[in-house]
């Protein structure tokens, strides 16, 4: 994952208890320990708001992705229920990322995680 063009940190979270599985990249921004608990606080408040859902019965948030101004905060999650799933947090730079080609990528490796279970 940290081949993606302007990765600078990623980090393989376990949904039920926010804490990171695997990290890598850059830790002078947070670490891996406070980067999984923060993303996993945003997973869930995105899950549990009906307002973010399309349909009535609700959908299966793939992922979600956050803009700051010098990058892309791009949450991947590995299936629909988030008690037993994880999810990637990738860090992309905004000047050498790509976040079209960083979606496509994460949507790639997480589908050969998963057993091509990609969503798409």
């Amino acid at each position: 994952m940290m081949a993606i063009p302007g990765a600078r940190r990623v980090t393989l979270v376990d949904c039920a208890s926010g804490l990171a599985v695997a990290a890598a990249g850059r830790e002078d921004l947070v670490d891996q320990h406070e980067d999984a608990a923060g993303a996993t606080d945003v997973v869930r408040a995105v899950l549990a708001s009906p307002a973010l859902s399309a349909t009535a019965a609700g959908d299966d948030v793939e992922e979600i992705i956050v803009c700051g101004t010098d990058g892309y905060h791009l949450l991947v999650l590995t299936g629909a229920n988030i008690d037993g799933h994880l999810f990637v947090h990738l860090l992309l730079g905004r000047e050498r990322g790509n976040l079209a080609l960083a979606r496509l990528r994460m949507r790639d490796i997480v589908g050969e995680m998963t057993g091509g279970r990609d969503g798409g």
